[in-house]
């Protein structure tokens, strides 16, 4: 399967953060208070201590009757690829200094009680292609009604559904300064009618994830402080149900709807958090519960928790970095087997190289990603296609609709390169038509080489700077949009049916062939931006009169049976057209 890379770059931690194995011996938190028979979560510090470098030691003492401590040594790669180990009551299952990991695989916990996971980096069971984890249940940690389990300086990534699933009335969990990274899933609590657990989730670092960040269902108490979420796809922190949650001192950052109150019994208080680059929702609802009734707590503040916990979050030893050159398969060949996981692992300056094959999922390049190149193996568009079919009107599960968040291919990080690839919606609008880009771009600028972008309304949303140079770009109404500003330098612009090829922000088609049925007229731009088309070839779609709107339209040296020059069509001087130039455009004189 995938080959065995450490992905996520993480800082260094610092000397009061290493050694992590040795840290406090009782939980703090939920997973702290003694109740159901229990005095707080220590794990098997009353047994033996055990050192395991091999899956069948593991298993022999993490199944044992008995409390151990088992120090993992080294790497762990599970078979049959995906086990989840289950562990039994009374064990602390403990990383044994840097580069401890459980590969391929997990553990579950069912039924126990009294469990410690710490120190761990738990990754890579993801199946390839199955971005939203519908075939394999392959977990990093799963734990169906469990109760007192601490959760503790973990790295969780690239797993086969979710990273963490608190699941089916487990209580007295603390889930503390743990990594949740590059992942569709991160973090679930419920999959129950009762409203039963009680859990503390702190100083934990989710970053690069898509969803579950965490989604929370019919909690009595959920306690989250002092976490950090950025980057995230879908949304932030969810309550749901009849659950309760009180949000504090955590930071979010380009976060959209960081905090979600999904039903009317939801109850979220929310106070002291940071929302750094977010849109969409920041619920209060309801009055939740008081923690400190639960425990004694003391909260960092929040301007200081992306500082701390990216300091002190994960496993002793950090991870080491990801090399300049990654290889994503299908067939396990590659680094990775999900575009996202490299994107995620990458940095300044990687090559991420894609091999053939369909990948169904949705990629984000996130903001402080720079300098990267993603493209396909062999130079052939065709041979590698990147594609998922989320509608921009589509409804959000939670309210509202997605907007540009339901791109395919989401742009957000500078000087970003992709090539010889395919990048697709592939939303039926017949459905329910609207927008369903199969790229969003976001403030920084990015280069598209030979390329297909394949639509139908908002092939191509463009926020920030785009270059698009020997593309193939299909769609129907408004294929090009947005506020930004986006050339097409050499392009092949096919439309599908009546419609617009440009709408908004600020755009430039030069050396282009402009492609479609006659029977199916088009504008070539409308609303309230900028449109120039020059030098290029356009079929005999094009209306006569093809500009709709008050926006500045222009053409210059067109040719071709939709070409011409009257007065429904301004034409550029010479003089003018030497500012219609892809440097221009582009900010490179």
């Amino acid at each position: 399967m995938v080959a065995l890379v450490a992905a996520l770059v993480l800082m260094p931690v610092p000397a009061q953060a290493q050694a992590r194995e040795h840290a406090q011996p009782r939980a703090d938190g939920f997973a702290g208070l003694n109740a159901l028979g229990v005095d707080g979560t220590t794990g098997g510090a009353a047994g033996p201590t055990v050192t395991v470098d091999n899956q069948a030691d593991l298993e022999r003492y993490a199944t044992a009757a008995e409390p151990y401590v088992i120090k993992v040594k080294g790497s762990i790669a599970m078979q049959p690829y995906g086990k989840e180990i289950e562990v039994a009551s009374d064990k602390s299952i403990v990383g044994a200094g840097a580069g401890a990991e459980i590969v391929q695989g997990g553990f579950f916990l069912n039924g126990v009680h009294n469990v410690v996971i710490r120190n761990l980096t738990i990754r890579d069971s993801y199946v390839p292609g199955d971005w939203d984890g519908k075939t394999k249940d392959f977990d990093g940690v799963q734990m169906d009604g469990a109760h007192h389990v601490w959760i503790d300086h973990n790295h969780f990534t690239r797993t086969g559904d979710g990273l963490l699933d608190i699941r089916k009335d487990s209580d007295y969990i603390t889930v503390s300064w743990n990594v949740f990274s590059d992942h569709n899933k991160a973090f679930g609590v419920g999959w129950t009618a009762n409203v039963v657990t009680k859990v503390t989730m702190h100083h934990n670092w989710i970053r690069g994830t898509h969803q579950r960040n965490a989604s929370i269902d019919n909690t009595e108490a959920a306690h989250w402080y002092n976490n950090y979420v950025q980057d995230t796809a879908m949304y932030g922190t969810m309550i749901r149900g009849s659950g309760r949650l009180v949000v504090e001192n955590s930071y979010y950052r380009s976060v959209p709807d960081p905090i979600v109150a999904k039903d009317p019994a939801s109850q979220v208080v929310q106070r002291g958090n940071v929302f750094d680059g977010t849109w969409g929702r920041t619920d209060d609802t309801g009055a939740a519960f008081d923690p400190s009734s639960y425990y004694a707590y003391t909260l960092d503040p929040a301007d200081r928790v992306p500082a701390i916990v990216s300091r002190g979050a994960g496993p002793a030893g950090g991870v080491r970095p990801a090399p300049r050159r990654i290889t994503v398969a299908l067939d396990g060949t590659g680094d990775f087997a999900s575009v996202q996981a490299a994107v995620g692992a990458a940095r300044p300056g990687a090559v991420i190289t894609v091999q053939p094959g369909v990948y169904r999922e949705m990629v984000r390049v996130w903001k402080g990603l720079k300098d990267v190149t993603i493209r396909g193996a062999t130079g052939r568009a065709e041979d590698v296609v990147i594609t998922y079919e989320l509608p921009a009107n589509g409804a959000k599960f939670y309210g509202g609709t997605w907007g540009t968040d339901s791109a395919t291919v989401g742009v957000f990080g500078s000087g970003i390169t992709v090539e010889g690839l395919t990048l697709q919606n592939a939303y039926d609008e017949s459905a329910a038509p609207g927008p369903a880009p199969a790229v969003y771009t976001g403030a920084g600028r990015s280069t598209f080489r030979n390329v297909r972008l394949l639509g139908n309304e908002g092939t191509f949303q463009a926020d920030g700077r785009a270059h698009l140079r020997d593309c193939y770009v299909e769609g129907d109404v408004d294929i090009v949009r947005g506020a930004g500003t986006a050339v097409l330098d050499r392009c092949v612009i096919r439309s599908l049916a009546p419609g617009s090829v440009t709408a908004g922000g600020r755009v430039l088609i030069t050396g282009s062939r402009l492609e479609g049925d006659a029977a199916k007229p088009v504008s070539l731009g409308r609303g309230d931006g900028q449109s120039v088309v020059r030098d290029s070839w356009l079929g005999a779609h094009v209306k006569d009169d093809p500009w709709e709107g008050a926006g500045l339209f222009a053409e210059y040296r067109n040719t071709g049976p939709g070409a011409a020059v009257n007065a429904d069509r301004p034409q550029l001087t010479d003089e003018q057209a030497a500012e219609h130039t892809p440097e221009r455009y582009l900010g490179r004189r």
